[in-house]
């Protein structure tokens, strides 16, 4: 077992969340799954393969991530969501930076590629991300948004790239994607109001388009066939409903009278 932490936060994952243990149960004696509220069984799936299961109400990404971090017993911290599975030659890859002691750095990054319904792995071509995962808790820690959970290093902290690249089971179901995307676009609303961010109005009349272009194109959906297309279309919708619901709020205070949420110009 490694100096290490695992945390995962999880609700109503009791189909993905089995295959995202098992994969990394081996690398730590301290596994944790933060719930926050799990009506399909997924704290019992998780406390059966060996993690730590702790509730926790749900106050936003950054800030159920934060909640987290303060949970683990290691300096040492590797966060997955989920439905992100680590495949071996990572697990390996993580294991060989401990094999000496310390890891040389204090942050390390790694690719996460989405893996679509029908699919054994990411296209070879895939769009993927590649955050922050694996970091000293001295390091740096999860932004508190709501929305955007990104680890925040502190200044100076020099991060490295892992080869490995996690499979990442987002989509169950296009229908599952959508109910998912427009709940996440009212956060994004709120969001936006609670910074005092204002998007003017005409960017509804190019939003969908636009986005539907960076996904099919810039995030390489073209490559995945029809699923792609359908995806790349999920996509835009949900930019377009966050867009939707900012202004129908600001609509909202201007009929009432109401000043700007947070100070955010009308």
């Amino acid at each position: 077992m490694l100096p290490l932490s695992i945390f995962i936060i999880a609700r109503n994952e009791a189909d993905r969340i089995g295959e995202t243990i098992q994969a990394v149960r081996d690398l730590t004696d301290d596994l944790v799954v933060v719930d926050s509220g799990s009506a399909d069984g997924t704290q019992a799936v998780a406390a059966k393969l060996g993690a730590r299961v702790i509730h926790n109400d749900w106050s936003g990404y950054g800030q159920q991530k934060r909640f987290a971090e303060d949970q683990c017993r290691h300096e040492w911290l590797l966060n997955l969501d989920a439905d992100e599975v680590v495949p071996p030659d990572l697990a390996s890859e993580i294991r060989a930076l401990f094999e000496r002691g310390e890891p040389p750095l204090q942050a390390y990054a790694f690719r996460i590629a989405e893996v679509f319904p029908g699919e054994s792995a990411p296209h070879r071509l895939a769009y993927a991300l590649a955050p922050v995962r694996l970091y000293r808790k001295s390091a740096g820690r999860y932004s508190p948004s709501p929305v955007h959970d990104r680890v925040v290093l502190n200044p100076g902290v020099k991060v490295g790239r892992l080869r490995g690249v996690v499979r990442h089971y987002s989509v169950r179901s296009l229908g599952d994607q959508i109910a998912k995307l427009n709940r996440y676009s009212d956060q994004q609303a709120e969001d936006l109001d609670a910074r005092g961010v204002s998007i003017p109005a005409w960017r509804v009349f190019v939003e969908f388009p636009a986005a539907f272009l960076k996904a099919y194109f810039g995030r390489r959906h073209a490559l995945r066939g029809t699923y792609g297309f359908l995806t790349a279309m999920n996509y835009a919708i949900s930019r377009h409903l966050r867009l939707a619901k900012h202004i129908e709020r600001r609509r909202a205070d201007a009929a009432s009278g109401r000043a700007p949420r947070n100070g955010a110009a009308r």
